[in-house]
C-alpha cells in the first residue's frame, strides 16, 4: 500500500493554445513530449508529469468548477531546483524567455528567478 499522501504524480495546467504552450515548454525546458493527443501534451519533469490540457477539454475534469481563462490572476508557482540560477537565466533568455524577476538572493537564503508560460503559469528556478 502506498503511503498517503504520496508523491505528486501529475499536474494538469489548462492552456488556451496547446501548440503555443507545447512549443514554449519544449523551448524553455528542452524536454521532449512524453505523450500527446489532440487535447493535451505531457512533459516528464523527473517523476512528475506536467499535462498541458486545452481549456476546451478541461471542463469535464473539474465540473462543476469553472476554468479561469485570464492569465492576469496568479495563484500558484512551480519551483525547479537548478545548480546555477544565473547560468540557467542566461540560457532561458537566450531562448527568448522573458524573466519576471531575478536572479536575486532571497532573505531566506536561496537565489531565485521567475518566468511565466504563455498561459500565465509561473515557474521559479532556485538554488
Amino acid at each position: 500500500m502506498t503511503a498517503w499522501p504520496g508523491a505528486i504524480s501529475a499536474v494538469t495546467l489548462f492552456v488556451e493554445d496547446l501548440d503555443v504552450a507545447k512549443a514554449f515548454y519544449q523551448n524553455a525546458f528542452g524536454l521532449p513530449v512524453h505523450y500527446e493527443d489532440e487535447d493535451s501534451a505531457v512533459f516528464k519533469f523527473g517523476e512528475t508529469l506536467i499535462n498541458l490540457l486545452k481549456i476546451s477539454a478541461a471542463h469535464e475534469l473539474i465540473e462543476p468548477a469553472t476554468v479561469e481563462t485570464s492569465n492576469t490572476v496568479h495563484r500558484s508557482q512551480f519551483t525547479l531546483q537548478v545548480n546555477d540560477v544565473d547560468a540557467r537565466c542566461a540560457e532561458l533568455t537566450s531562448r527568448g524567455i522573458e524573466l519576471l524577476n531575478g536572479p536575486m538572493d532571497r532573505p531566506w537564503g536561496i537565489r531565485t528567478a521567475s518566468f511565466k508560460d504563455p498561459d500565465g503559469h509561473i515557474w521559479e528556478i532556485a538554488h
